[in-house]
């Protein structure tokens, strides 16, 4: 039975990708920064699928050497989906940018070390549309201006992290060459397994159904479901064709945070706000507002990413931005009640 390490298993994406990889029959090994929260990532984990003992620990911490390649050994693929995420806009920007560019280099070298096979790393859109305005069409090829005016230190630390990776497999020598692979969601929706609220994602949608968010961001983005992502992730690691690729995984279109309250309030949600606050005003505010401040790259602009190429390597299809809007919402709402 092939294993599997995931770096940043105790997070959103991390538990749809560990939950993936049970249920194509590996074994899964997931790194944490303390040993104590396992329990309950295991219980959270075991709502969706009994992980028969195939699901194991370790410590490991971004900004650390210890542990690292004790955590590669036995293993043949990494998901390194370990990175620090938050949109708003830290008073030091290293604080974002040194634990992704760091973490994803001790993740290689130490993969490198071990002979893995394949590391797939999440990146993000956000590494392909920063310093562009306007409606802006976005490829694998696409990549940030980090020197653009405005780039936040969220789109910087995806942007540099990546850029370090292929620098990474570019420069290895060697026997037994380490492969890589990038998966690029926009903004991550879709059912929480953890019920944890905290973060962006799950935090947006409590504001919306609660009617805690009276103006939206006049933005659009190809948004993308956590189980689509954990899917790309884990096919990603032995098809052949998708070696040394990026990946945009998310809907075919883009979607304004409009169009997503609108399905809400269409479905029952009463408290969804579907007015848009105007740009002048967030752009205003934002200098007063680190969470707005971290908005300001999307506001008034519309993002379009081409997802033909994940579609066709992998023989996939997005779901419904519908499934994946109302089902974010049910989760949220089940987590609220308790």
């Amino acid at each position: 039975m092939k294993e599997v390490l995931i770096t940043g298993v105790s997070g959103y994406v991390g538990q749809h990708c560990a939950v993936e990889l049970l249920n194509q029959g590996y074994a899964v090994r997931g790194s944490v920064r303390s040993l104590s929260k396992t329990d309950k990532i295991t219980d959270d984990i075991a709502k969706v699928i009994d992980p028969k003992g195939k699901l194991g620990y370790c410590e490991l911490n971004l900004l650390e050497d210890e542990g690292w390649e004790e955590a590669m050994q036995g293993c043949d693929y990494v998901l390194h989906v370990a990175s620090p995420f938050v949109t708003s806009q830290p008073k030091d920007e290293n604080d974002l940018i040194r634990p992704a560019v760091e973490g994803t280099q001790r993740a290689l070298k130490a993969a490198k070390s071990a002979g893995i096979k394949r590391m797939v790393l999440t990146s993000s859109m956000v590494a392909m549309i920063g310093g562009s305005k306007g409606v802006v069409d976005i490829n694998p090829n696409s990549w940030t201006n980090v020197n653009a005016k405005g780039v936040s230190a969220y789109l910087k630390s995806k942007t540099l992290a990546e850029k370090s990776a292929w620098d990474f497999i570019k420069n290895q020598t060697g026997e037994n060459l380490l492969e890589l692979v990038t998966v690029h969601p926009g903004p991550v929706y879709g059912p929480t397994l953890s019920g944890n609220l905290t973060g962006e994602s799950m935090n947006t949608y409590k504001e919306l159904i609660t009617g805690g968010m009276p103006r939206l961001p006049q933005a659009a983005i190809n948004m993308s479901d956590v189980r689509d992502v954990a899917k790309i992730h884990v096919a990603a690691l032995e098809n052949e064709a998708a070696n040394g690729q990026r990946f945009i995984v998310s809907t075919e279109k883009a979607y304004s945070f409009q169009e997503m309250a609108q399905i809400l309030k269409s479905n029952g949600y009463e408290k969804v706000s579907t007015k848009v606050a105007p740009n002048f005003l967030l752009r205003f505010l934002a200098n007063f507002n680190a969470d707005l401040k971290g908005m300001l790259p999307y506001i008034g602009n519309t993002f379009n990413g081409d997802i033909s190429a994940t579609m066709d390597t992998f023989d996939w299809k997005p779901l419904p931005i519908e499934k994946t809007v109302l089902d974010t919402a049910k989760s949220v709402q089940e987590a609220l009640q308790g």
